[in-house]
């Protein structure tokens, strides 16, 4: 089988993880599927159509302080990592934000045919953190998963990061961008 993501660019490899900048009208189809799941509802776009997904991460590429990249391997999608900016996001309203801070949301893609793997997950997000700390030189991760989202949390603290507060991130209703208000409970993982 051919590899459909061969000659597209990785910004980060680990293992047979690939980083990939996110081609938003390409990865549409793949997006789209992933979001309109029920177990990615909290990513707020379930019955959003193929090209409204499309929209929301081509407007993404046009900011300087949020980024979206497609998780690769073996020439398969497994998953969508989205990094921000603290302070040039709502939960930095919500924080006392540090030097040195990223802002990190991840999807994983659904088990494939043979069901899930264990320790996949682990690894997958390895392969991220990889990229986020060391590779782009930072110093702390913050997660903001919905605190209703019980299996993110436990994953992230699996993972090694420390439960911060609970929070309430402010609704944002601007021409381009609508997030309802959320309640989140953030989580850090420095580096070590």
């Amino acid at each position: 089988m051919s590899d459909p993501y061969a000659t597209r660019g990785a910004v980060h490899e680990t293992g047979a993880v690939r980083v990939l900048p996110l081609d938003a009208h390409a990865d549409a189809d793949v997006l789209h599927r992933w979001v309109g799941e029920e177990r990615a509802a909290f990513w707020g776009m379930n019955g959003l159509t193929r090209d409204q997904v499309a929209e929301i991460y081509a407007h993404m590429d046009t900011l300087d302080t949020h980024h979206a990249f497609l998780l690769v391997r073996d020439g398969e999608p497994v998953g969508l990592l989205q990094t921000y900016e603290p302070e040039a996001d709502r939960v930095g309203e919500c924080y006392e934000v540090r030097d040195g801070d990223i802002g990190v949301h991840v999807l994983l893609a659904p088990a494939g045919e043979g069901g899930a793997r264990s320790g996949w997950s682990a690894q997958l997000l390895d392969a991220v953190v990889s990229y986020i700390l060391p590779g782009l030189g930072r110093r702390r991760v913050v997660v903001d998963p919905d605190v209703r989202n019980e299996k993110a949390i436990a994953r992230f603290l699996r993972q090694g990061f420390v439960a911060g507060e609970s929070v309430t991130l402010p609704e944002i209703d601007l021409p381009d961008v609508y997030l309802p208000e959320k309640k989140a409970q953030l989580a850090f993982l420095e580096r070590e």
